[in-house]
């Protein structure tokens, strides 16, 4: 437990840091430049725009600090016309929440306008011109985009770290499915799928790190250099979901194959070569120089994938499964970078 804390604040540094400083920038815009006293929005908006989320999109960004500003510039309003009290509070809230929902799908949205808002009626107003809060809030939105573009958190780092988790995750459900049909295990074969239904949640975090490393580097100066790389990633993530597809419904089919309790070392073999040529997917994003090394091997697996070559005296059922393997090749060969026509091209006349 006490390591997960550690990991947790450390992997939220870069995102603390970044908080902090544009929070200072919009106070100290409001305050020095602006002239007001207690700029108590500018902090707390420019915090609820950034957010600790693994999503540091700036369109994330602006959706929450618009979402603030309408929410306080619209309770501002209705104070001048309703006054503050009770049955006010109970107005605003109502109707910010529901203009907030109609302007926007997202419920996080109308949450932070209805905050704000709540705010605005309760707290005494400040002293100097009408509607200096919304003054703030703005001040804030546009803080908060530049540290998005000027102070990004590297969100390559995250995506990074996603797609080590699974590939690892994937490599080891392969494992399994791999001794399933080695050893007629069973139990291999209901762990591989374990483990394979488990890659969803990891898939999901480095898209969501990919998309928000994407959106940070068209707009950061820092980051748009690696733009290159990220496109590339996306093509591995591609690779790696749809391998996870087929290897979950792959790990069925051995868990039920084996039950006759007959050894398939040629199966196994053949899967443990596409396994391999997965992994070196993965590794061709840390390794420049394993490049090309994965659509080596995918492409030999891929010219051998014919039941008469795998299984000549295999069941049907073990003929299936080597039909099964067929996609699967196509989509890692496709995941190296290979034109989806060529990748077909290379599997043998069945």
């Amino acid at each position: 437990m006490l390591r997960s804390a550690v990991r947790r604040a450390t992997e939220s540094l870069p995102a603390v840091m970044q908080i902090v400083a544009a929070a200072v920038a919009s106070y100290s815009i409001a305050h020095f430049v602006l002239g007001h006293p207690t700029p108590f929005i500018a902090v707390t908006v420019t915090i609820t725009s950034l957010g600790l989320t693994r999503d540091a999109r700036p369109r994330r960004v602006f959706d929450n600090a618009l979402g603030v500003t309408i929410g306080i510039t619209l309770s501002g309003l209705m104070v001048l016309v309703v006054g503050k009290g009770v049955w006010q509070i109970a107005l605003v809230l109502f109707v910010v929440l529901l203009v907030s929902r109609a302007f926007s799908p997202n419920p996080a949205f109308a949450v932070a306008a209805a905050v704000q808002s709540g705010i605005v009626v309760i707290v005494p107003d400040p002293s100097g011109m009408a509607f200096t809060r919304s003054l703030d809030a703005i001040v804030a939105g546009v803080v908060a985009l530049l540290a998005t573009a000027l102070i990004p958190r590297n969100p390559n780092r995250d995506a990074s770290r996603e797609r080590r988790r699974l590939f690892a995750a994937v490599g080891e459900g392969t494992a399994s499915v791999v001794d399933c049909l080695r050893d007629a295990d069973e139990a291999a074969g209901e762990l591989g799928l374990t483990r394979l239904r488990r890659t969803q949640p990891h898939i999901d975090a480095w898209t969501t790190s990919l998309e928000s490393a994407i959106a940070v580097a068209k707009i950061s100066p820092f980051l748009r250099a690696r733009l290159p790389e990220l496109h590339r990633d996306v093509r591995f993530l591609a690779a790696a979901e749809l391998a996870s597809r087929h290897l979950r419904t792959l790990a069925r089919r051995a868990e039920f194959l084996v039950r006759d309790g007959v050894k398939r070392p040629a199966l196994a073999e053949i899967v443990a070569r596409l396994a391999t040529g997965l992994r070196l997917i993965g590794e061709e994003a840390d390794d420049p120089q394993v490049s090309g090394a994965a659509r080596s091997l995918l492409t030999d697996a891929a010219r051998q994938l014919d039941p008469s070559i795998i299984v000549p005296d295999g069941h049907v059922t073990d003929q299936a499964m080597v039909l099964m393997l067929r996609p699967l090749a196509v989509d890692l060969l496709v995941g190296t970078g290979m034109p989806i026509e060529e990748a077909r091209a290379l599997l043998p006349e069945v």
